[in-house]
């Protein structure tokens, strides 16, 4: 059965997408623990981060590194990476602009709009 984040790369559940290549995608986490929680997944679905090959691994620290360079410009916010590899299985790193709203592991309150326009701040897609 496919993941979540399958599911959410081939269009059958929505998200607010930021980035999106050949092997990667990246979409807003909707249980964020700071405003511009961002998963960064390969494509190809894999359980956990170090079991996929070279060139997918490299993909995926790569779209994780362009996009954290752009939250800290766009947020003027150091980002934190986080791989915790037990909610989801399919391999994803978080990415979490380090703001007065992060406090570890509790969620912050996002509306739609919020959603939205911190999409179009990210987005490099």
């Amino acid at each position: 059965m496919p993941s979540i984040f399958t599911k959410i790369i081939n269009g059958e559940i929505p998200c607010y997408k930021i980035y999106e290549d050949d092997k990667t995608f990246a979409f807003l986490d909707i249980h964020p623990e700071t405003k511009g929680h961002t998963l960064v997944v390969p494509k190809k679905e894999v359980d956990r981060l170090y079991d996929l090959e070279d060139e997918d691994y490299f993909a995926v620290m790569d779209t994780a590194r362009k996009l954290s360079s752009h939250m800290e410009k766009v947020l003027g916010a150091r980002t934190l990476w986080k791989v915790v590899g037990t909610d989801v299985p399919h391999a994803h790193i978080h990415l979490m602009p380090l703001d007065e709203s992060w406090h570890y592991g509790r969620e912050i309150p996002m509306t739609e709009a919020d959603f939205k326009e911190i999409q179009q701040k990210l987005s490099l897609s």
